[in-house]
């Protein structure tokens, strides 16, 4: 993999995420998923399954682009709801071990007035990197 992370000790301890990830390689660039389904349908009651849905589906265009998740090196999330994303985090957390693992990119996450679905909750766009 042609990814270098950097955590300076001169910044927070990052947690479930990285400072800075310098890629070398061909870059793919996902756009932003929410938990639409392929029926055109926001599946989910709560930002949990909703993320679970809607990383899924990150997944999967990355991996048709030919990627796999240990080659993302940037996430952006979109929130409705920041304080309830936070709060269900640990959650989050377990879903993104098991879909990603423990590849933990530069990571953002922005609180939004709606999304393009009012039904979303979230959006996740990212970057991946390959040789």
């Amino acid at each position: 993999m042609a990814v270098q992370k950097f955590n300076p000790e001169e910044l927070a301890p990052p947690i479930g995420f990285s400072h800075a990830v310098l890629g070398e390689g061909k870059f793919i660039y996902l756009a932003g998923q929410t938990a639409l389904n392929k029926e055109n349908v926001i599946v989910g009651a709560n930002v949990v399954e909703q993320f679970e849905k809607a990383l899924t589906s990150l997944c999967t265009a990355l991996k048709a682009a030919g990627g796999t998740p240990e080659d993302l090196v940037k996430i952006t999330i979109f929130s409705v709801d920041p304080v309830d994303y936070r709060a269900h985090s640990r959650e989050i957390g377990k879903i993104w071990q098991r879909l990603i693992g423990k590849n933990f990119p530069a990571m953002t996450l922005v609180g939004v007035v709606r999304l393009w679905d009012d039904a979303a909750l979230l959006e996740i766009e990212g970057v991946a990197c390959i040789k």
